[in-house]
């Protein structure tokens, strides 16, 4: 053989290990794609428990968990005689590690006008968009954990017809088998002036974890180490269980169970935000 010839696959085989070596880069969150979930979930409509558009997003929650290659459990039960559905998405071996958020919306926008709903942007879709661009992220080999998706329903009807707030989450933390290392809830995380405070009723020592990693990236201004609200989320029955539970929430939205919570007051800049958060959290080093 040549030496033209030689030096030709050479080249070849320098382009192939580099296009192999591509392929191979990690994938990291992207918050325009995860924006392109809360567009989603709002161009359904309205989504209260117990509604065709509410299963609609539940359908559209399993396909892209599904697509991106999870494990997809159901919990479906029934709640003041209306129909009720959890969607856990599972990847990775180790420690149970669970990251919540609910995909339903409030039936009454009670802070602005009871007779309309709300839209939910940031208060469910925000926390939905997070974790469905995690299952695209996430990578089995590097996770340090077991990692449930939680998607839960029947969160945010509460004091409404007799309502509670949290049913979803209450139901899957009753009807637990095992037990999760750590549960992180993600609510209303997407407002555009985003202001993420340590929660009160959440466990210190992931919060402090949490903090870190987000200092570390450059986010201490939206990451804001100060105690500020105490929340009954979806974080709060498995800490009324013993599980260390978090709760990733900015609070200081004023749109909240209003008609204005929209997507145009949402920006991919806070949702990536949290989840690069996130993200490093499940794959870093125990």
């Amino acid at each position: 053989m040549t030496g033209r010839r030689w030096w030709w696959l050479g080249i070849l085989l320098l382009l192939a290990l580099a296009a192999c070596s591509r392929a191979e880069e990690p994938l990291v969150f992207d918050g325009k794609t995860a924006y392109g979930h809360v567009v989603a979930q709002c161009d359904i409509g309205f989504r209260p428990t117990g509604s065709e558009n509410c299963r609609a997003t539940g359908d559209y929650i399993i396909s892209n968990l599904e697509e991106q290659g999870w494990e997809v459990e159901t919990q479906e039960f029934s709640y003041q005689d209306t129909p009720v559905r959890n969607i856990i998405g599972k990847r990775g071996t180790g420690p149970i590690v669970i990251l919540g958020a609910h995909y339903d919306t409030r039936r009454s926008a009670d802070q602005e006008d009871p007779s309309v709903p709300v839209m939910g942007a940031n208060d469910g879709a925000s926390g939905v968009a997070v974790l469905l661009e995690l299952a695209r992220t996430l990578d089995a080999p590097r996770l340090q954990h077991q990692v449930w998706l939680a998607f839960f329903d029947a969160e945010d009807d509460g004091q409404l017809d007799g309502w509670e707030w949290c049913v979803g989450s209450s139901h899957m933390a009753a009807n637990l088998t095992v037990t999760p290392q750590a549960v992180v809830v993600v609510d209303m995380i997407g407002d555009a002036d985003q202001q993420i405070y340590l929660e009160r009723n959440s466990d210190p020592d992931i919060q402090q974890e949490l903090w870190q990693i987000a200092a570390t990236l450059g986010y201490s201004d939206t990451f804001i180490s100060e105690y500020r609200w105490a929340m009954y989320d979806d974080h709060i029955p498995f800490a009324q269980r013993g599980i260390p539970a978090v709760d990733l929430i900015d609070f200081d939205y004023p749109y909240w169970h209003t008609t204005q919570d929209t997507p145009d007051k949402v920006s991919a800049e806070s949702l990536e935000r949290v989840g690069r958060v996130l993200e490093v959290w499940l794959e870093q080093e125990p």
